[in-house]
């Protein structure tokens, strides 16, 4: 499977995704909502951005080849499909700028990682994640284009517990979703998640109601 394509969980890989939420939370009074989006942002100025360079390119390679295609020496005609090759290879760059590959070269990992961040922020507040009894909601996104997951816990959880044991769940999730198996991935993250947060906030007896929804969320 390649990741940064959509990825369409099976009936069976989103039932054992609830599972493993409703296994973790067992052990926790805290809430888990697992979720993937296709992409965090729309990355626009990648086509721009590669369309420049294929205009530049282009230029610099008619110009250098220059004795090849203009053996009578230069007219008025000779600008103009200059100027039209530089706009065919900017319009190339724009088209090739839809590609998932190509938004990830000409995009930088650290505004890859806001873009995940704010789009995790902001469904954690669209989802009521942060309207939890004790405020130990924690959302868990896979972002398919970007290549990243991002675990959000609501504030009181994050002062709590130390970034590293956050990592630790991301760590488990991204060596799966490599390996090709997405649902696999989501299972043990939420199974990491269940272990730490059992540590932190564990279950009262008698007393620990199911907050939120245990399915999986899926957007594009």
């Amino acid at each position: 499977m390649e990741i940064g394509k959509h990825v369409a969980l099976t009936v069976e890989e989103r039932a054992r995704v609830e599972q493993a939420v409703q296994a973790a939370e067992l052990a926790t009074s805290a809430e888990i909502v697992p979720m993937i989006v296709d992409r965090s942002g729309l990355y626009r100025d990648a086509g721009h951005r590669a369309g420049l360079l294929l205009a530049i390119l282009t230029l610099a390679g008619l110009l250098t080849a220059e004795a090849g295609w203009l053996p009578w020496g230069w007219h008025a005609a000779n600008a103009g499909w200059l100027l039209l090759a530089a706009i065919a290879a900017y319009g190339l760059g724009i088209w090739l700028g839809s590609f998932p590959w190509v938004m990830r070269l000409f995009t930088s990992t650290a505004r890859m990682r806001h873009k995940v961040r704010l789009r995790a922020e902001i469904a954690f507040l669209y989802l009521g994640i942060a309207r939890t009894r004790d405020r130990t909601g924690v959302l868990i996104m896979l972002s398919l284009l970007e290549h990243q997951v991002y675990v959000l816990p609501d504030r009181p959880l994050m002062d709590r517990i130390p970034v590293e044991r956050w990592d630790s769940i991301i760590a488990v999730i991204v060596k799966r979703v490599k390996a090709g198996d997405v649902a696999d991935g989501l299972c043990h993250g939420i199974e990491q998640c269940g272990l730490v947060l059992a540590e932190y906030c564990p279950a009262r007896p008698g007393d620990n109601p199911n907050e939120l929804p245990n399915t999986l969320i899926q957007d594009e």
